[in-house]
C-alpha cells in the first residue's frame, strides 16, 4: 500500500464525518502525506457588514486544511495550537484556497503551515498549526 493511497483513505474517512466543511462548500482538491489543499467559495452568508470575508471563515478553511494534512499519515491528530495572520479579506464570489504543508513531524507532534489565497493568487492569510497525535487510526491499513 502506498502512502498516497493511505493519505487519500484517511482523508475520505474524515470527510465522511465532516459535515461542517461540506456545509461551507469546502472541497479537498489535493491530498498527500503531510499535505492537503482545500477550496471554499465565499458565499453571501460569509461576508460581514463591510461586504468582506475576514476572520472566522478564513480560519476555518485554514484549520480544515491543517486537519486533513496532519491526519494524512493515518494517525489521529488534534490541534495543539494554531495562530493566523490575516493579510487581506476575501470577497463575495471569491474562491479561497488553503494549501497546507507539513514542516516537521516527530514522535507525537507536528508543525504545519497553511497559506490561504484568493483565485487571483493574492495571499490573504498565513496560518501555523501544531498538532498532537492521539490513540487510534482513521482506517485499517489492510483495507486500503
Amino acid at each position: 500500500m502506498t502512502t498516497e493511497r493511505l493519505a487519500r483513505a484517511a482523508a475520505d474517512a474524515m470527510w465522511a464525518q465532516d459535515k461542517a466543511s461540506r456545509a461551507l462548500g469546502m472541497a479537498i482538491t489535493e491530498i498527500a502525506p503531510g499535505e492537503a489543499t482545500l477550496t471554499m467559495p465565499v458565499s453571501e452568508q460569509m461576508v460581514n457588514g463591510h461586504g468582506l470575508c475576514h476572520g472566522g471563515y478564513i480560519f476555518t478553511l485554514a484549520d480544515s486544511a491543517f486537519a486533513f494534512a496532519c491526519n494524512s499519515h493515518n494517525q489521529r491528530a488534534v490541534a495543539q495550537h494554531c495562530a493566523i495572520t490575516f493579510l487581506a479579506p476575501g470577497r463575495l464570489g471569491d474562491v479561497l484556497t488553503a494549501r497546507c504543508r507539513e514542516m516537521s513531524r516527530a514522535e507525537r507532534s507536528g508543525v504545519y503551515d497553511v497559506t490561504v489565497t484568493r483565485q487571483d493568487g493574492e495571499v490573504i492569510a498565513e496560518f501555523r498549526g501544531l498538532s498532537r497525535t492521539v490513540k487510534g487510526t482513521l482506517v485499517l491499513e489492510t483495507g486500503v
